[in-house]
């Protein structure tokens, strides 16, 4: 009978105790659950948040092209392992454009790599009436060479591959271009983008040789009054 009474004793001890376990077990199983949410929330989705909040303050509405998309393969013991490399290009459409690539073992991961190191390069070119270049240039990257020419109003983009989504992004209605060379789309973005950052305004060679912008629209050969001439300065806003 001893024995029986303890053992009804330790039941229901045993069965309080359970709980407790339960709820400790529960406990550890939220903690790690907190301390996980905690990491994530810490980590990547306020890091990406952070980025993310310079273009939602700004209002910018970033134009993505994807521009070429390269399968890599890598011989190992076992076989071989493919990659994928992606090159893109981002722009604001008002005068700002960038390059990108990225490699990872999927595409939407080459593609996001090559996004974000696009965003980080971003440059700034002054562009004339917003719609195409103020002069003629030239840019070369290894065995590519392009030249890009200014064009009236209703030409279009008169480009082709990889050039005509550089310009589609930086917000160029009118461009004519030719490429000599490589068609390489990688030395073709590059010769590109050294043609755009020679790129000068009247404003910043006015400034340069400190003189006024009237003087440098008077210089064409033809007679001009002082009000058209304050007009078409007051027009170039770089």
């Amino acid at each position: 009978m001893a024995d029986e009474t303890n053992l009804e004793a330790a039941a229901p001890a045993a069965v309080e105790a359970a709980p407790e376990g339960n709820e400790r077990e529960g406990r550890r199983g939220r903690g790690r659950g907190r301390d996980g949410e905690r990491g994530d929330g810490r980590g990547r989705g306020r890091r990406d948040d952070r980025r993310g909040k310079p273009d939602e303050e700004q209002g910018e509405e970033l134009i993505e092209k994807l521009v070429h998309i390269n399968r890599v393969s890598k011989t190992v013991k076992g076989g071989k392992r493919f990659g994928f490399a992606a090159l893109v290009v981002v722009g604001d459409g008002k005068g700002r454009v960038g390059f990108g690539h990225g490699k990872a073992r999927e595409v939407p991961e080459a593609i996001t790599k090559a996004t974000a190191s696009a965003k980080k390069k971003m440059v700034r070119v002054p562009l004339k009436e917003a719609r195409t270049l103020h002069h003629d240039g030239k840019g070369h990257f290894g065995a590519g060479k392009v030249s890009v020419r200014s064009a009236p109003a209703g030409t279009g983009i008169i480009a082709g591959g990889p050039m005509r989504a550089v310009f589609e992004s930086l917000g160029v209605h009118d461009v004519v271009t030719k490429s000599v060379g490589t068609s390489n789309p990688y030395n073709m973005i590059r010769a590109t983008f050294d043609a755009l950052t020679n790129q000068s305004s009247p404003k910043s060679v006015a400034q340069r040789r400190g003189k006024k912008v009237t003087d440098l629209l008077n210089r064409d050969g033809h007679h001009h009054s002082e009000a058209q001439l304050e007009a078409a300065a007051a027009a170039i806003t770089e």
